[in-house]
């Protein structure tokens, strides 16, 4: 029998950062896994996705070289390169975690996990089992993707992002079930390597969860890209057949048939909550989520759960900032909880997402007066130097305070460029502080000091 002061079962981005933070102050640790260190995120989510998109953008910049004064003349595509440029990238950085769990002297366990008690788990792999005892455990199991009666996945005409990550070449028409950040990163990259994409949404827009302007500027940029966009449609089934798929839609009472040669599923994610033994202990779970303190404890205080097994926001970085507040609290270390309403959003198809805080809607909602300030990147020398005005950034204040309550922006780079006002906001910032920054010239990052200007009718350059 082993004995650790924390043990960590899943070492995705909240586990391996658990891991980590855990062994720095002074902790005994382990971690469990079954499969490659770095968890769904690195092995087949954020990072290998970002190398596809960059694959599509760089494809893209080359088809249209000629607005740069650069004549390329044909171009071939090797999509089978394509892929495995993303794998390679995946496939090196678990290894640099590896490195990581070594370096800090973490035990690095492989097998499955099950809780025997609320200081014990039992570890199977293909060898053996063994019981670890651990002062704290911290539960880091992840999630896998949704799928619902007359929708399941056959991994070969019905698919998960999984799947589509590794297809041999791109499919002739591709049905994307579901807009938020999967669905919509799947059907910019596949439209840009040429398949017929047909993005279907129940919602009354794509990207549900943001700003309502941002989701129509993202859709308006693909319908001009030729993307088909179906809102306020529900799919009732999907037939998967030897050469096609059949998906049932219905919208306002009226039913269609529509037939492509893969379904995508992007309809969300439930956690990993089952063989963990949580009944067995009592653990409080709801909604395929466990439930959690602003501590990331369970009901059991010796137990802690992390990351997308318990609950939304599904993303990486906040399973990392919870694994880092449950290990300092695990440790007794001074723990500031995380700040749920100060997390950026981010999708990384063309143009890119990025958002934190309210949106124009919510503020209102929540009684605020607001002062709306806005910004096009058409307006911006250096969008207009790179090629790519595309999109704007919006922010929102309180009309009394002048505090910022959130962000939004849709272009080139907003990934990049939401993280100053994710600063911002965590220090409270006013829309002057914001504005009265001095923002180098020409970056992409003025148009936030112009939205904020913009709010209080003082915007210069529109």
């Amino acid at each position: 029998m082993a004995k650790f002061d924390l043990a960590i079962l899943g070492g995705g981005p909240g586990g391996y950062v658990a891991a980590i933070r855990g062994a720095q102050l002074g902790l005994k640790t382990c971690v469990i896994d079954q499969d490659k260190l770095g968890g769904i995120c690195l092995n087949w989510g954020c990072i290998p996705t970002k190398a596809l998109l960059k694959n599509a953008e760089v494809y893209h910049y080359i088809k249209n070289a000629d607005t740069y004064g650069i004549n390329v003349g044909k171009v071939s595509v090797d999509f089978k390169k394509n892929i495995k440029r993303s794998r390679d990238v995946s496939n090196r950085l678990s290894k640099g975690i590896e490195f990581l769990i070594k370096k800090n002297k973490i035990t690095h366990i492989q097998g499955t996990g099950k809780l025997t008690s609320k200081t014990s788990l039992e570890v199977k792999n293909k060898q053996k089992t063994d019981t670890i005892e651990a002062d704290k455990i911290i539960l880091a199991t992840g999630a896998r993707p949704k799928s619902f009666p007359g929708m399941e996945y056959d991994r070969n005409r019905v698919i998960s992002f999984k799947e589509a990550m590794i297809l041999d070449s791109p499919p002739k028409k591709m049905i994307i079930i579901g807009s938020g950040a999967i669905g919509s990163e799947f059907a910019y990259y596949y439209n840009e390597f040429g398949t017929e994409v047909h993005l279907i949404e129940m919602m009354d827009r794509i990207l549900p969860v943001e700003d309502s302007d941002v989701s129509k500027e993202v859709a308006k940029s693909f319908k001009k890209s030729g993307i088909t966009i179906s809102t306020e449609t529900k799919v009732s089934k999907i037939e998967s057949l030897e050469t096609k798929v059949k998906v049932h839609t219905e919208k306002n009472g009226k039913e269609e048939i529509l037939e492509g040669d893969v379904a995508l599923l992007a309809v969300g994610v439930k956690g990993n909550i089952e063989n963990i033994g949580l009944e067995e202990l009592g653990i409080i779970t709801d909604q395929c989520a466990i439930t959690i303190n602003e501590f990331n404890q369970t009901n059991i205080p010796t137990i802690y759960a992390i990351g997308d097994v318990s609950g939304p926001p599904w993303l990486a970085h906040v399973a990392s900032a919870q694994g880092h507040v449950a290990a300092d609290h695990a440790a007794g270390h001074e723990t500031k909880p995380v700040n749920y309403s100060n997390i950026p959003s981010c999708t990384y198809c063309q143009p890119q997402v990025g958002s934190l805080g309210m949106t124009e809607a919510q503020a209102k909602e929540a009684g605020h007066g607001v002062k709306i300030g806005k910004f096009l990147f058409q307006a911006s020398g250096k969008a207009m130097a790179v090629g790519n005005t595309t999109g704007f950034v919006k922010l929102v204040f309180d009309s009394k305070y002048g505090e910022l309550l959130g962000a939004h922006i849709v272009g080139a780079e907003a990934t990049e460029l939401i993280a100053e006002l994710g600063l911002a906001k965590g220090l409270e910032a006013t829309w002057e502080d914001i504005a009265m920054t001095v923002h180098a010239h020409p970056t992409l990052s003025e148009a936030i000091m112009e939205a904020a200007l913009d709010a209080f009718g003082s915007a210069i350059h529109q």
